[in-house]
């Protein structure tokens, strides 16, 4: 077949970075992710133009799927970013905004590509030894024998996402739930490698925050009222239960893949539904009081179970199917056409009615020690519910991290503004060996530490968005907000506390403004009073993953000498 028009050529962009319209479109994208950023960022609203369903966040993970752009540059960061956030749900505007202000710095200063690449990647060496050393003057060890750290930790990433409207005390009581369910989640005495479990999270709408809770557990939607008498009338002892993967509907295509060969005058419904029957015999006989299936029962099959006076439990879905299993010990029946084997049937030790709002749910308690909870989230609607939702999923990664590394960065934008501090102070001391071994000259070489160091800053300030400046004090150098209609001589009665809420302002302080001149500076260790703890700590993995990914993906961008795309 001949094509209807001429194929066009593809178009080739050379040095694209010197695009003004790319340029244009990288401007606007750091606009858009820095006015999200922090406990006060601006909520975003994203719908196409043809209608659809409207997504309001200033979630990273949440905002940039939402964001489609024809521009390859624009589609490599958003990938890196998301890519990032996947394996660490934290500090994804972290990244993207730095990685940006990083590509912005490199073309404002005139440096070459390829010596801005190669000073990005001295001085992420830089951070990551300095982060990771014992004497981190930004990091702090977490004290896994008290959950105070730990609730710090989950408020932190729970009040930096505004979309969930929360009050302070709608804040901390979700934090302490994300911790609790957290810890229950981790094993107490599993001999040789340890599994940790599952939250299972469970939306209620038109409710209070504060009526959210945590149960030990597993809970489960029971839409047939009829069941609640059986419920309460069971004994309170190990009760054995069922698990089907398979369906019971009834239907052929439930017999599985291959070929089905019908005799004539044979009828297959009535010697399905006999087969489900002898099915719910073998359950009656084997002392069954619980029984569950991923998808859907025969209505005959449910009621002959019921007048046996089992619990069934039908549409499970197959998010449930692992923390069921794990709860119960019970191995999934994936057929209906073999005796179910003894060692399929798993346990649970008791059940009771719970009641939401308008969801009435069946609640298993496992028979022994097990790392399966069940999380219930309540909000005023579902926009808010929906975002709070999603927040508690990543602090809980965020919490799990932890334990592979138990440690956090201040936070507030305290840990940017020392490493810009300690990064500037580290380079002016070896400039002679670090122009040597990069190949460049000192110019270059401090411009490139002058547009890092700038691109630190700029993430910090970026937390302002209600007309307030950032400082930093030139001692420990964290950082601050500054109220626009205080007077300079008037800083230190006015500042309180520095953004991780570890250094309280004086009067003999100084400051500067970020992205402004000073002299360079070795910033001071704090006291080590134990009394004294941060109010923000951010995550040590994420962040430091992502403080490579930012200078990593920057880099790529700033080495893209032809751009190609297919037009067609």
């Amino acid at each position: 077949m001949s094509r209807l028009s001429k194929k066009s050529p593809s178009l080739c962009t050379d040095l694209p970075l010197d695009n003004a319209d790319i340029c244009k479109k990288f401007d606007l994208l750091r606009q858009l992710l820095r006015s999200c950023f922090g406990p006060t960022g601006r909520l975003k609203q994203v719908h196409n133009n043809i209608g659809g369903h409207v997504v309001t966040t200033s979630t990273s993970s949440v905002l940039l799927p939402a964001i489609s752009s024809s521009q390859p540059f624009i589609n490599l960061i958003k990938t890196s970013i998301l890519n990032h956030v996947s394996r660490f749900s934290d500090c994804g505007l972290f990244a993207a905004i730095l990685c940006l202000s990083l590509i912005e710095q490199a073309k404002q200063s005139g440096l070459r590509g390829n010596v801005a690449i190669r000073v990005n990647k001295h001085l992420l060496g830089l951070c990551t030894s300095y982060l990771q050393g014992e004497d981190c003057g930004c990091k702090v060890k977490l004290d896994f024998c008290s959950s105070q750290s730990l609730i710090t930790l989950a408020r932190s990433v729970i009040s930096s996402k505004p979309t969930c409207v929360l009050t302070e005390p709608e804040t901390l009581h979700i934090s302490r739930l994300a911790v609790q369910a957290f810890l229950l989640t981790v094993p107490c005495s599993s001999p040789g490698i340890v599994s940790l479990g599952k939250i299972v999270t469970v939306s209620v709408e038109g409710h209070g925050v504060l009526n959210s809770t945590v149960f030990p557990g597993v809970l489960l939607d029971m839409p047939d009222v009829f069941t609640i008498d059986k419920v309460e009338n069971l004994p309170s002892d190990a009760l054995r239960m069922v698990l089907f993967s398979a369906s019971l509907a009834g239907d052929l295509s439930g017999l599985g893949d291959g070929i089905i060969e019908l005799h004539p005058g044979v009828d297959t419904d009535s010697q399905i539904l006999d087969q489900l029957l002898e099915l719910g015999k073998q359950v009656v006989k084997d002392e069954v009081k619980l029984f569950v299936c991923q998808k859907v029962i025969h209505p005959v099959l449910q009621q002959y179970l019921r007048g046996h006076g089992i619990v069934v439990i039908e549409r499970l879905g197959i998010t449930l199917m692992e923390p069921l299993t794990q709860l119960t010990g019970a191995q999934p029946v994936a057929t209906l056409h073999t005796t179910i084997p003894a060692k399929a049937y798993g346990r649970v030790r008791d059940l009771r009615i719970r009641t939401f709002g308008s969801k009435t749910m069946l609640h298993l308690h496992p028979p022994g020690e097990c790392a399966i909870c069940t999380m219930i989230l309540c909000h005023r609607n579902e926009t808010m519910l929906s975002e709070l939702k999603v927040v508690c999923q990543k602090t809980e990664h965020v919490l799990r991290l932890t334990l592979r590394e138990p440690s956090a960065l201040l936070g507030g934008g305290c840990t940017e503004t020392h490493l810009a501090a300690y990064i500037r102070h580290k380079s002016m001391n070896e400039i002679p060996e670090t122009v040597s071994a990069l190949g460049c000259s000192q110019t270059e070489c401090l411009l490139g530490v002058e547009g890092f160091c700038r691109s630190l800053e700029a993430v910090a300030a970026a937390l302002e968005h209600d007309g307030r400046s950032s400082l930093m004090d030139l001692t420990h150098a964290h950082h601050w907000s500054h109220p626009t209609d205080v007077l300079t001589e008037h800083m230190g009665d006015s500042l309180g506390s520095c953004g991780c809420g570890l250094v309280e302002s004086s009067p003999i302080q100084k400051w500067t403004y970020l992205n402004s001149k000073y002299p360079q500076f070795s910033p001071a260790p704090l006291s080590e009073d134990a009394s004294v703890q941060p109010h923000v700590l951010d995550s040590f993995t994420a962040k430091l993953n992502a403080l490579q990914v930012a200078v990593e993906t920057a880099n790529l961008a700033l080495d893209v000498r032809y751009l190609i795309q297919d037009v067609n």
